[in-house]
């Protein structure tokens, strides 16, 4: 069974920059799609960034593009998401995701993930 947990968030000033990281368990499928999530209060869930296993398709959010980079660290066995240039619209709870089966046509619907971390909280402030 796939285990993802969440690590590396924090409170920093505005301009800052984090590196989450999400510990990847039971990962038994090179075609697992693997996700970074946000979710603020009073707001739907959203993707942040996406990348298929084993191949070198990324993708982003236009709120991301230029500020965030998913990666993938084989030998650590985890999901990572750095986050620079960091403002107060970037403060959420993030989650890490992954489906373990099929070819979806849109990386970012949170319903289509089969398994999800438990957040860490990242706090930008001004």
């Amino acid at each position: 069974q796939v285990q993802l947990v969440e690590s590396g968030g924090g409170s920093v000033q505005a301009g800052g920059s984090l590196r989450l990281s999400c510990a990847v368990s039971g990962y038994t499928d090179s075609r697992y799609l693997l996700g970074w999530f946000r979710q603020a209060p009073g707001k739907d869930r959203e993707g942040v960034a996406a990348i298929y296993s084993g191949s070198v398709t990324k993708y982003y959010a236009d709120s991301a593009k230029g500020r965030f980079t998913i990666s993938q660290d084989n030998a650590r066995n985890t999901l990572d998401l750095q986050m620079d240039s960091l403002n107060p619209e970037d403060t959420a709870m993030y989650y890490c995701a992954a489906r373990s089966s099929g070819r979806v046509g849109y990386w970012a619907l949170p319903a289509l993930y089969n398994f999800w971390g438990q957040g860490t909280q990242v706090t930008v402030s001004s």
